[in-house]
């Protein structure tokens, strides 16, 4: 049995498990030491011997194959299982054992996450066991002083000196600065936002795992090339270069190949899948990039501005909170009431953008309910756009590309991510269907002759090295 370290290790990291900062490993030990907490409140013991999962910060334990249960106060178990670098030492000396052994087991996982390897870890199973039965580990002093110190106690030889997972949990470690108790959905796609969180958490520390782990004393330096500062921007908010690009035009690509409006039998409701209906999507959009550029509205009524200039301007959904996106990709945050004097004009544009689609535009998607929103979730921004005499083609930055057709108002949404197609036909229904399962099921001809165009419109995309393409533009839409 592989036990916790090994899924754990490479879910969250792959096969090659590399360090991370104190906010990354504090909102995922938050959660696995509440895990331990309810488990030791209910008898059970043994980390090495089930599994963790988590989503979005919840946290599902499983897999109790090799669990016991305490069955009474004071009870020491005497078998001798578990994963070699996480085994406590009172479990290797067969002296008996209990609780304490998921709190060493804890403090090893802790060190991993925060060192990007275990403390007894060797090439040689005998001399792992025997730096376990002498507590011989070493700490690198770039990890953060109250992480090293509450790791310390974890790892401390004698059982009855380790604290409680209750005592853990009211460490420093764990009190201070802020984390959230679960993340938006919209992490499928994009990173949280973090930057309207309460005041406790300093921003300044949150970076990409590859700048944390170019530390000058971090064990990953030689293994992480020296990256393009526009790249690390890239990593920084979730992006790819190429925007999820290759993938949508490679789904296309296969899809379209297998001629899905010829099958002999056609089963396209087979193919539906609520659960993929995008997060986002494009309900209205106005060009005036002669002058300014493209306002746009996206589903949950936030608003955006894609400037000549290449910048970004967004208004949240509460028509109060302001995004502002550098050339660069850098973001800051201000508020309608307070942003500085040289943005003036830049909101008045946005205000007058916003105005004219809530008096002039439909919306579209308005039958479709968004799902929830939340605090912390980063909207997507339009990233690129052009327009043909057909359609306008609009590329978000978490990937989505919205195809919007001008003659019949049609509507084609694609998600790389999820693999999926949502369709909005002349009637405004609004489908969602995965890719894949067109392949197998089929379409309508209507469906087939979009999704051939928008694999044209993706090898567009992809060849643009520019941003906003100015084309002759009919009425907005």
């Amino acid at each position: 049995r592989r036990g916790l370290r090994a899924d754990y290790n490479e879910h969250i990291y792959g096969k090659h498990s590399m360090p991370t900062d104190k906010q990354h490993t504090l909102d995922r030990l938050r959660g696995i030491f509440k895990t331990f907490f309810q488990l030791h409140d209910s008898g059970h013991r043994e980390s090495c011997c089930f599994t963790v999962q988590y989503l979005f910060l919840i946290f599902l334990a499983g897999d109790f194959g090799l669990a016991t249960k305490v069955e009474y106060e004071g009870e020491r178990k005497k078998t001798l299982c578990g994963t070699p670098n996480y085994i406590a030492p009172e479990v290797l000396g067969k002296k008996g054992h209990s609780y304490e052994v998921d709190i060493w087991s804890l403090g090893c996982i802790m060190y991993t996450l925060l060192v990007g390897k275990p403390p007894f870890e060797t090439s040689c199973l005998k001399e792992t066991y025997i730096r376990i039965k002498n507590n011989d580990y070493t700490i690198p002093q770039n990890i953060n002083p109250v992480a090293s110190s509450l790791i310390r106690k974890m790892l401390r030889s004698d059982p009855a000196a380790r604290p409680t997972v209750d005592e853990i949990l009211g460490e420093e470690f764990f009190t201070a600065g802020y984390a959230p108790s679960r993340l938006p959905i919209t992490c499928l796609t994009m990173p949280p936002r973090f930057s309207l969180a309460p005041t406790g958490l300093d921003l300044t520390t949150r970076k990409p795992l590859t700048v944390v782990n170019k530390g000058p004393e971090s064990p990953a330096l030689e293994k992480v090339a020296a990256e393009k500062e526009e790249e690390v921007a890239l990593r920084e908010t979730g992006e790819t270069t190429d925007g999820h690009l290759a993938d949508l035009l490679r789904q296309l690509t296969l899809v379209n190949a297998s001629k899905p409006s010829e099958r002999a039998t056609i089963r396209q409701e087979d193919a539906e899948d609520p659960a993929c209906i995008p997060i986002f999507w494009v309900s209205k959009w106005v060009d005036y990039s002669d002058k300014y550029g493209l306002g746009y509205q996206l589903c949950d009524n936030s608003v955006g501005v894609l400037f000549n200039d290449s910048t970004r301007l967004i208004l949240y959904q509460d028509g109060d909170n302001l995004q502002y996106i550098e050339q660069n990709g850098s973001e800051s945050y201000f508020n309608i009431r307070s942003y500085p004097e040289s943005f003036n004009k830049k909101v008045t544009l946005l205000t007058y953008f916003s105005n004219y689609m809530s008096e002039h535009l439909l919306k579209a998607g308005a039958n479709i309910t968004p799902r929830e929103g939340d605090e912390l979730a980063r909207l997507p921004y339009l990233r690129t756009w052009f327009r043909t005499r057909s359609a306008i083609i609009l590329h978000l930055s978490n990937g989505t590309v919205q195809i919007n057709f001008f003659q019949d108002h049609t509507k084609v949404i694609l998600c790389p991510l999820m693999g999926a197609v949502s369709y909005i036909d002349e009637r405004r229904g609004f489908r969602t269907y995965r890719l894949s399962l067109l392949e197998e099921q089929g379409c309508c001809k209507e469906l087939a002759s979009r999704l051939r165009y928008a694999r044209t419109m993706v090898e567009k995309l992809l060849s643009s090295k520019s941003g906003a393409m100015a084309c002759p533009k009919p009425p907005a839409n």
